[in-house]
Parts: structure tokens; sequence; C-alpha cells
């Protein structure tokens, strides 16, 4: 299965190169490795248990990382960034706009929490812990704070000034094929330790809305 090729077979093949030759491996991971029953945001400290295929191949591939002593496994969740995501095309942000502008009506489950969180400031965090040399690990990397994927396309729609037929669905009526975790936000514990903020995510959502010229700052 390609997941676990890419995801752990991967992971482990890093992981032994970087350990032969001394290096500092990292590895992005997932808040899927938890499967949402803590129905409050996960720390570095609590146990994964995933629920899914894709997030059983990014524990595999946590546990591979671990074989190189001089590690940090990164773990972020629901990212959205300028470039978009290469295999979808695209970002929630970016479909929910276009949807709005073509006046289709929407529904957006509100029964599953999440962590928004913007590939900048992510991006810019790793950068911090790897150049800080902070000691190895499980690292959670999210913007702060937790919403339902309803509550975060109200607020793209009003920092947008967007008013489109809105409607809060239950996660049941979207009948996926992979079953996903209810509450799967995250809260960095070690972050906070080492001096390292996150910013909130309504802040990041509007910078990104901004960079993307759909809004302009004062």
């Amino acid at each position: 299965m390609k997941a676990f090729t890419v995801n752990a077979i991967g992971a482990r093949n890093v992981a032994m190169a970087s350990k032969e030759v001394g290096a500092v491996t990292v590895f992005i991971s997932t808040d899927y490795v938890f499967d949402g029953s803590k129905n409050e945001p996960y720390t570095e400290e609590d146990t994964p248990n995933p629920i899914n295929t894709y997030g059983i191949s990014k524990l595999a591939g946590e546990l591979y990382t671990k074989q190189n002593p001089k590690h940090y496994i990164i773990r972020v969740a629901s990212l959205f960034g300028v470039a978009g995501a290469s295999g979808k095309g695209g970002n929630f942000i970016e479909t929910m706009i276009a949807k709005a502008k073509k006046k289709e009506p929407i529904g957006v489950v509100d029964d599953m929490w999440m962590s928004p969180t913007y590939t900048q400031d992510a991006a810019f965090a790793i950068k911090k812990i790897i150049n800080a040399k902070l000691p190895f690990g499980v690292y959670h990397v999210t913007n702060q704070g937790f919403c339902t994927w309803f509550q975060f396309a109200k607020e793209i729609f009003e920092i947008a000034g967007l008013n489109p037929d809105l409607t809060p669905i239950k996660t049941d009526q979207l009948q996926m094929k992979a079953k996903r975790p209810r509450f799967s936000a995250l809260k960095s514990v070690k972050l906070q330790n080492f001096g390292i903020e996150m910013r909130d995510w309504e802040e990041a959502l509007r910078d990104y809305l901004a960079e993307k010229g759909h809004i302009k700052l004062d």
C-alpha cells in the first residue's frame, strides 16, 4: 500500500541513513495518530491510537524515525498554505471561497474538531526548533486554539466579507470512506516551555487571506 511505502518504509530509510552519517532526522507527522476520544486537545504526552490507515502509517513512520536517537517528530494538523496541497489542488479555504462566489449552497461538518494551522507559521516554528537545537523528541506544531470545520468556514466568510448559504451538517452525512477522529485538535506543551509561541489560528487565517489577495489589511 502506497501510504505505508511512503510514510513508514520511507521514514525508516531516512532514519537509517541519517543514523549512519550522524545526521538529525525530521519527520512530519499528523493529528491523525490519535483516535479523537479525548475530547480536548492532545499534547505530546498523550498516547497515539490511530483509527484509519493513514494514521497507522504515520505512527509507523514515527516509530521508525525513533530508531535514530537524533530525531524530531513534528505533528501538524489541518494545514492551509498559499501553495495549496499538491494532491488536492488547493485547500479547504480556497474551496469554500470558490463555492461562495459561485453562490453554491455549502454544508460543512460541525461535529469534527481540529486545529487550523498556517503552513508558514508551522515552517517558522520547525526552523526555530532545529536552529535552537531543542531536545530531540515529539513536538506539536499548530496554531493556537481549535474549532469545527463549520466554525472555520464561518470565520473564513466573515473575514472575507462573504455571505453564502452555509449549513452545519453531521459527519455521518458525508459517508466518508475512511474513519476520521472526531476531535483531533493538538496543543503544544513543549513549545511554550521553550519560549516558542504559536499565534491564534484566526490571526493566521487573516494573514493567509491577505497574502492570497482575498482581503486587504489595514
